[in-house]
């Protein structure tokens, strides 16, 4: 137990940490030091590992290693692949690569509906005993009658759904945030109407139906202030936002497909608006949206890249150096935001899970360090505070720096 009082521990238990036998101790006799801290490991309700079928963005492998690298113990891997989990059978496969390659524990999402097309509703009974929740992100379900079925059969099988909130009736080919950066540099915008009009809706139908639902990746003010109205009403929602929707605004944009994601980098209105949701509780828990793609699908500018940036090695780093250093929320609450909330929300044990930092250490992100198959970041070149030593998962190593 010395060990543990020379480190600090915040969000987990020293006496669940150092009861992993002498082997880890082992482990964690080099960082015996009071300049380390120990936490939960975190846990990404929003990522995407591309398999099956799009290994040659990422694997399971490589993105549970990069998820370990980051801190991260636990995550929720995002429907859009080939097949869509969207029937028992389908879903199989990837529990197979899951169970076979993920170095982390992998929860798998089911899609809503076939093909995430938003036509008919996905097998929703054969996969719940075996996927987190449902959700078709990347689309947003168009059809309120769909969106309402699909709550009540969730609803009835005990689920969550997990909504990517988005009217395509409003993008018109847009593909960075609709403000001063896509007006000065004749860029076509996504304006933020085409999320906050179909958070509206969702919740509209989540006070008709009942049902436990949350929202991915949320970018507008507008957003923020539905959701906080929401929960003031007493409904069973919760939302989450990106690192990069915290640190940066519209205009760090650059003309590179790094800083091309869905939703967009937005306004500094929108950001602050984010930060104060994050402060007030509002906003429950924070997840990268990890999107690897290969080098070529980013190479083609804001306008020709493909949608989705890389962030689970570079999540705590951002958000200690951005948030907490700057004294906007205590490191205990960003260990709530990483760790703690994201668990009670889906209902994702702890075990024995937890990663050691050392807080101080500056570290340059330099995309070529990735474990993550994908290198496209908005954050290349930044100086940063706090370097990952060490990750346990179910009492084993899975990263040592």
């Amino acid at each position: 137990m010395s060990t543990a009082v020379k480190m600090k521990s915040i969000g987990c238990s020293a006496v669940d940490i150092f009861s992993s036998g002498d082997v880890l101790m082992d482990e964690l006799s080099s960082f015996n030091h009071d300049k380390f801290a120990v936490f939960p490991g975190f846990c990404d309700v929003h990522v995407h590992f591309r398999e099956p079928g799009f290994s040659y963005k990422e694997t399971i492998l490589s993105g549970s290693k990069a998820s370990a690298r980051g801190g991260y113990t636990a995550v929720c891997t995002m429907p859009n692949l080939n097949p869509v989990p969207d029937s028992r059978e389908h879903l199989q496969q990837q529990l197979d690569l899951i169970r076979e390659n993920a170095v982390i524990h992998v929860y798998p999402y089911g899609s809503i509906t076939v093909g995430q097309m938003g036509e008919t509703l996905a097998d929703l009974e054969g996969m719940a005993p075996d996927v987190i929740a449902f959700s078709d992100d990347g689309r947003g379900v168009q059809s309120n009658e769909m969106m309402r079925d699909a709550m009540l059969r969730a609803k009835a099988l005990g689920k969550m759904i997990v909504a990517h909130c988005e009217v395509n009736s409003l993008l018109h080919g847009g593909y960075i945030h609709d403000g001063v950066y896509a007006r000065e540099h004749g860029h076509k915008g996504i304006c933020s109407a085409s999320e906050y009009e179909q958070v509206a809706r969702d919740l509209k139908l989540v006070e008709e139906t009942g049902c436990r639902y949350h929202v991915c990746h949320i970018s507008t003010k507008e957003s923020v202030d539905l959701i906080r109205r929401a929960k003031a009403k007493g409904l069973d929602v919760s939302c989450e936002t990106g690192p990069h929707y915290l640190v940066m605004n519209d205009s760090q944009l650059q003309e590179d497909g790094r800083f091309r994601m869905n939703p967009p980098i937005r306004s500094e209105e929108d950001r602050r608006a984010l930060v104060e949701g994050i402060v007030d509780g509002t906003i429950d828990m924070i997840a990268t949206d990890h999107a690897p793609h290969s080098g070529e699908e980013k190479s083609k500018g804001l306008a020709g890249s493909a949608f989705g940036v890389v962030g689970i090695e570079t999540a705590f780093p951002v958000l200690y150096t951005h948030l907490v250093k700057k004294g906007i929320i205590t490191l205990e609450k960003l260990i709530e935001l990483l760790a703690i909330n994201p668990r009670k929300r889906f209902n994702i044990p702890m075990g024995k899970d937890f990663t050691v930092w050392e807080l101080d250490k500056k570290v340059v992100v330099d995309p070529a360090d990735f474990l993550s198959m994908g290198k496209a970041t908005p954050f290349a070149g930044w100086e940063l505070l706090g370097e990952c030593k060490l990750t346990v998962c179910d009492g084993k190593v899975v990263y040592k720096k």
